[in-house]
């Protein structure tokens, strides 16, 4: 009789736990909670906020700098070859040196060389313009470190006082790279700094 009771009676507490406790997942469904489950939701939905505020202020604090730094970059240069003298024939690849400055705003192109190195990994666009007497052939090579990229030439004539060209090209530059012209063996052009001009600029930073 003892034993028929003490089975019963675990009985009916087993049915009450889980009468209970689908009653407790029914109201946490529904919103309900206990005070201390509630303060936990409570302080884990502050310390979410509060990250992703974080992470919100972090990401335009990076915007921020980013622009700050592509305005505060800026790379644009034009030079000119001094003097009216013909520069040429040489017997070996000879880097022209634009003497006469027109602007060199962030000094990426040296003067004393002829040779405009890379401050920042980029894409640039390159520039460069001749006069030539037609007594002699001329070709200008862009370069980039020892690379072939553009030129511009013309073949010797007789009946042609004066000779003009130029080209151009976008180059994708990593920092340290140098980019000049070079006047080929045995051909000249004309100094003339309104005229045999290298010029270039930053597109944009990478």
């Amino acid at each position: 009789m003892i034993f028929t009771l003490c089975l019963f009676l675990c009985f009916c507490g087993v049915t009450l736990g889980q009468d209970v406790l689908s009653q407790t997942e029914v109201t946490t469904e529904t919103g309900s909670c206990s005070p201390d489950m509630c303060k936990f939701l409570k302080e884990f939905e502050a310390m979410k906020a509060k990250q992703e505020a974080v992470e919100t202020n972090l990401k335009q604090t990076e915007s921020q700098v980013l622009v700050l730094k592509q305005k505060a970059l800026k790379v644009v240069f034009s030079a000119g070859i001094l003097g009216n003298a013909a520069i040429g024939p040489f017997k070996t690849p000879t880097t022209l040196i634009y003497t006469r400055i027109i602007t060199n705003l962030g000094n990426a192109y040296n003067q004393n060389t002829g040779i405009f190195v890379a401050p920042v990994r980029g894409m640039y666009y390159f520039t460069f313009f001749y006069r030539a007497g037609g007594e002699h052939k001329v070709r200008l090579v862009l370069m980039k470190n020892n690379e072939y990229v553009v030129e511009s030439s013309d073949h010797k004539t007789l009946n042609d006082g004066a000779d003009n060209g130029g080209n151009a090209a976008f180059m994708e530059l990593q920092q340290g790279d140098q980019v000049y012209v070079q006047l080929y063996p045995d051909t000249h052009v004309f100094g003339g700094s309104h005229t045999t001009t290298f010029s270039g600029f930053l597109l944009h930073q990478d």
